[in-house]
């Protein structure tokens, strides 16, 4: 069974920065969701194992990135210049598939960690 281990989220002034990590236990394609209150969980970005390439939404494009550390077997998901629409529980995800841009791409998925951008 695939465990994900999240952690970074937490309180954070619009414009500012975070970084959250995921770790799984295995070598896949990996993806960070993210879902607010009373609305569909949606797709923030994704990048491949080893990591040649990653996909990113145009909602978070320029101001999100994916990367992964392959010695530590971690992903991270840089979000700068942050803003409230950006407020939600943000899940990573493990995939055998690519693209994976869906939630049905997905077989694993992490509990969570809450970000909350305050205006």
């Amino acid at each position: 069974q695939v465990q994900l281990v999240e952690s970074g989220g937490g309180l954070v002034q619009a414009g500012g920065s975070l970084s959250l990590s995921c770790t799984p236990s295995g070598r896949y394609n990996m993806g960070w969701f993210r879902q607010a209150p009373g609305k569909e969980r949606e797709f923030v970005a994704a990048i491949t194992w080893p990591g040649g390439r990653t996909s990113t939404a145009d909602s978070v494009k320029g101001r999100f990135a994916i990367s992964r550390d392959n010695a530590k077997n971690t992903v991270f998901l840089q979000m700068n210049s942050l803003e409230s629409e950006d407020t939600a529980l943000y899940y990573c995800a493990a995939s055998r598939t690519w693209p994976a841009l869906r939630v049905y791409d997905y077989f694993a998925w992490g509990q969570g960690t809450q970000v909350t951008v305050s205006s």
